[in-house]
Formats: C-alpha cells, sequence, structure tokens
C-alpha cells in the first residue's frame, strides 16, 4: 500500500495536465476567431467538477492535514484556499459555457480572458502541489502512514470516470477527442 494514495494523486496531474491542454488549444483557437467545440470545453470543465473538486482535491486535502496534524507542521492554509478558487472558476466557467450552449451570447473576450486564467491558476495549483506538496510527503510519510492515509480517504477514492477501465459512457466525445477510444 506504500505511497499509492501519492501515486494516485501524481497520476491525476498527469491527466489532468491532457486536460488543460486541451482547454489551451480551444482557447487558443477561440481568441483567434475560429469555431470551438463548446460542448467539448464544457466536458472538461464538467470532469474537473465531478472528478477533480470531489474526488481528487480531498484526497489531497486528506493528506496534507494527516501531514500538518502528524509533523505538527504549521498549517499552510495555501492549498485549502486554491482549492476553493479553483471550484469558484470552474463553476463560473460552467455557467458561461452552458449559457453559450442555451444560445445565450457572451462575450467571446470574457469567455477567451476566464478559459485562459481557469487554465493558468489550475496549472500554478497543480506545479505548487508538484514542487513543494508532494515531495513532502513523499520524503516524510512512512507506509504506515499511507495505510492511515488510504483509510481515511476511502470514501473519496473513487474511479476517474474519464481515464480508468470502466464501462460508463460518460465523457465518450472527449474519450474520443483525447484518444481513450
Amino acid at each position: 500500500m506504500d505511497k499509492m494514495i501519492l501515486k494516485r494523486l501524481m497520476n491525476d496531474h498527469k491527466h489532468i495536465a491532457v486536460l488543460l491542454d486541451v482547454l489551451a488549444k480551444k482557447n487558443h483557437k477561440l481568441s483567434q476567431g475560429e469555431a470551438v467545440n463548446f460542448s467539448l470545453i464544457r466536458d472538461v470543465v464538467e470532469y474537473m467538477q465531478v472528478y477533480a473538486e470531489h474526488s481528487h482535491h480531498p484526497l489531497e486535502d486528506i493528506t496534507y492535514n494527516y501531514f500538518v496534524k502528524q509533523f505538527s507542521s504549521p498549517c499552510n492554509t495555501q492549498l485549502h484556499e486554491e482549492h476553493t478558487k479553483l471550484a469558484e472558476y470552474s463553476g463560473a466557467l460552467m455557467y458561461s459555457l452552458n449559457l453559450i450552449l442555451s444560445d445565450v451570447v457572451i462575450s467571446r473576450e470574457k469567455l477567451v480572458t476566464d478559459l485562459q486564467a481557469y487554465v493558468d491558476i489550475q496549472r500554478s495549483h497543480m506545479h505548487y502541489e508538484e514542487s513543494e506538496l508532494f515531495p513532502l510527503f513523499a520524503k516524510q510519510l512512512t507506509a504506515q502512514d499511507w495505510d492511515t492515509i488510504k483509510s481515511q480517504c476511502e470514501k473519496q477514492l473513487v474511479d476517474d470516470p474519464l481515464f480508468s477501465d470502466n464501462d460508463e459512457s460518460i465523457f465518450e466525445d472527449l474519450k474520443a477527442h483525447i484518444g481513450l477510444v
């Protein structure tokens, strides 16, 4: 069981990076006045809400809280603040995308700005975790610590609806777009 949670978190980051690249490419096309598939963009944001915000981020929070308690480290609020900000950004972006998909006109410039901000904050957040938190976890948490963390994470451990080998038909268009089908 040693470091299974950490491996899962790092693997999730690889998958999220793929999706952020999709958003960045779609946003570039949008900024150039080209047509984009808004449903596909919405699917990426929905995935981030369904999986990242409700499984991935809670696993990080549980691991971080355990680490702080176990090592009597001063609690830095950056992780929790960023998770909250990411949820707010994705909610606002989803609102805009749903308006567009309901044929409500919104400013292209606003959407381009909002999408870019979302991609930037996500990338910055992952960089913070990968450069500061994950190395601390890897270095200082023992196999027993990871077992305890895993038991605390049980409720949050769900199959990734996009990158796992399940038979769910959710995100089919997105799976096809990134070559998973």
